[in-house]
């Protein structure tokens, strides 16, 4: 090198040190991918074997990557099956990341143009978990993960040609985008995430796990340059798969790690319990102020009914002692006039009656106890006082009863379950729609679902003090979900409204959750609601 390139290059090469210091130091703000993510999207990648089978025994002759978008469709490059349209002695084999279940394809359609093909599975029981389409790439340089068999990964093993016929995981390698470009007559998705032979036809996936890309190739490179590498764009690949009748799932929600959400719901109920602080310290001030007023009102109208008696008693007094004066001066004239007996026997009653009177009124003038009951009363007949009740059902009304839940999206993560409304049934037990028993678990209902149909199992969780209905799902391998379903066959679930049921379930269910991963792959939130009965039509 002479001296002007020197110059140059050490110039330049202390520029992109110092950028790759500050890249460095901004990477782990930015969304990473999630392991548990990428783990479950690469049960769904497949290799893509083309297969000579002119001779008395088939030999693999070359392999790319590949990835379900059905359960019996694989998206991959055109040209991994290039060689494949034009000869009639090669075969398209596919092997799943695990298990046994090999099986052969067929070409559905291939697009040269833009690098894609989609299979069909033919034969075999070979059914895949399909991978969720991304809604789009950010604008953001989020870290991505392409998901393979890279060639020389097997030979770095020392696997051998026949070795790619069994089943094994697949490669993963973290990168970073770079931005959208075209090329090559299409949309390309330009990143850092390592891929090499073999790789072709893998997916391409964001932080959750959801395809961003379809990887197809790589920049030349003299060993001195950065390394970057080709995707097919998702503006390629939806196209593509709508224009053959396929409806991928497909998911446009911003990717939100579990730990994330777990900080949010912990910052959404410490502001709750903040404010229904606030409130409670309100009512409190407010209990105050209105008691502190009623006993005012309480010790006046005490003081003034006492005040009353005491006086009423002194009259009545008087008039006993007056009454009786008049029965002993009639008593000492009755001799003389037998008129003044009967005064005397009239004016006598009277005294009594007065007298007795007198002490009925003052035994009964109120004392100063009465205060605090009569505080009582006048809180009573307030709107608020006296009720320590909580504040109204979110809900609008009763827990039990036919419920319409709603996804919460904000406090949800998903990343390829279906979002729609969930109606069910509650009874204050635990039973569901009349027939299906939670269980309790911690102090919450649960129910613990082990698919048959999908590599996947789900905790239910419903909570009726918030009327809030919640699914963890778990994406499993193959392994992790043989022994789900084997520790599902060990109990039957009791049926609802026998003896302590919701007990006896939440035992038996936890056989299952300890076999699960310490986080969900999803997690979905509803808010529910009681199911209103709709208005009838007119009739005229």
């Amino acid at each position: 090198m002479n001296r002007r390139a020197q110059s140059i290059a050490r110039p330049l090469a202390l520029m992109l040190a110092c950028l790759a210091a500050a890249f460095a130091a901004f990477a782990p703000s930015l969304a990473s991918a999630d392991a548990g993510d990428v783990d479950a999207a690469a049960r769904g990648v497949v290799r893509v074997v083309l297969i000579d089978s002119s001779g008395d025994e088939m030999t693999p002759v070359t392999h790319g990557s590949g990835f379900a978008v059905t359960p019996t469709m694989i998206v991959t490059n055109a040209h991994v099956i290039r060689e494949a349209l034009q000869d009639d002695t090669l075969r398209i084999g596919i092997v799943p990341s695990e298990g046994d279940a090999g099986a052969f394809a067929t070409p559905v359609s291939v697009s040269p143009r833009n690098d894609l093909a989609l299979l069909q599975v033919t034969g075999g029981n070979l059914r895949l978990p399909p991978l969720t389409i991304a809604g789009g790439v950010s604008g953001d340089m989020g870290e991505v993960s392409a998901v393979g068999y890279p060639m020389n990964v097997d030979l770095a093993q020392g696997l051998e040609i026949r070795d790619i016929f069994r089943a094994q995981p697949p490669v993963k390698s973290r990168g970073f985008l770079s931005g959208e470009r075209p090329s090559r007559q299409f949309d390309t998705i330009l990143h850092t995430a390592p891929i090499a032979r073999g790789n072709s036809g893998g997916p391409l996936l964001d932080g959750c796990g959801r395809v961003l890309g379809v990887n197809s190739f790589g920049a030349d490179s003299d060993g001195s340059d950065a390394e970057f590498y080709f995707a097919v764009s998702l503006r390629e690949l939806l196209p593509f798969l709508r224009e053959n009748s396929v409806e991928p799932s497909v998911n446009a929600l911003p990717c939100t790690s579990i730990e994330e959400l777990n900080a949010a719901e912990r910052a959404r109920f410490d502001a709750q319990r903040a404010e229904a602080r606030e409130r409670l310290e309100a009512r409190e001030a407010e209990l105050r102020e209105a008691r502190d007023a009623a006993r005012m009102k309480a010790q006046i109208e005490v003081l003034e009914a006492r005040e009353n008696a005491i006086a009423l008693a002194m009259v009545l007094l008087l008039v006993t002692i007056g009454a009786g004066y008049f029965a002993a001066q009639f008593r000492k004239e009755q001799a003389d006039n037998p008129h003044y007996q009967t005064r005397a026997i009239i004016a006598a009653g009277i005294a009594g009656a007065a007298l007795i009177a007198t002490i009925l009124v003052w035994v009964t003038r109120p004392g100063f106890n009465e205060i605090e009951e009569r505080i009582a009363v006048i809180l009573g007949e307030t709107p608020e006082g006296g009720s320590e009740a909580g504040d109204p059902d979110p809900g609008g009304g009763s827990s039990e009863g036919t419920l319409i839940c709603t996804l919460a999206p904000e406090r949800s993560r998903i990343t390829g379950a279906r979002t729609d409304d969930v109606e069910f049934a509650w009874a204050a037990d635990g039973c569901v729609n009349e027939r299906t028993q939670y269980g309790m678990v911690g102090g919450d209902w649960t129910r613990v679902l082990v698919s048959d149909d999908e590599a996947a199992v789900s905790i239910n969780t419903y909570n009726p003090e918030t009327r809030t209905f919640r699914t963890d799902r778990y994406l499993l391998g193959r392994s992790e979900m043989e022994a789900a379903r084997g520790a599902r066959a060990e109990y039957d679930p009791p049926a609802c409204g026998v003896g302590d049921a919701q007990m006896t379930l939440g035992e038996q269910q936890s056989a299952v959750i300890a076999l699960l991963p310490s986080s969900p792959n999803e997690r979905l939130v509803y808010t529910c609601q009681t199911k209103t009965a709709p208005p009838l039509a007119n009739e005229d």
